[in-house]
């Protein structure tokens, strides 16, 4: 396995990990999971605006980065052809 690869796969665990924390920041907009697990705490936070878009943006900017890390290490699996 390929220092590239382990630095890929800490990267992957990394980012997942944020981007769980991040989608459950975002302010409910409904009566969903997201007030089940502290809504009243997350709408506090989320009460402003710019708060609220530059927490999407954040989690759409993660979001591609992980996917761009998934199609990076598929390519070195199937490169190496082996996991």
């Amino acid at each position: 396995m390929s220092a590239l690869s382990i630095g890929l796969q800490v990267a992957l665990l990394v980012i997942s990990l944020l981007l769980i924390l991040l989608i459950l920041l975002h302010k409910g907009r409904g009566g969903g999971m997201s007030d089940m697990f502290g809504g009243g705490i997350t709408s506090s936070l989320g009460s402003s605006g710019v708060a609220e878009r530059n927490l999407t943006r954040l989690t759409i900017v993660l979001g591609i980065v992980w996917g761009l890390i998934i199609v990076a290490l598929a390519l070195i699996i199937q490169a190496t052809g082996s996991w």
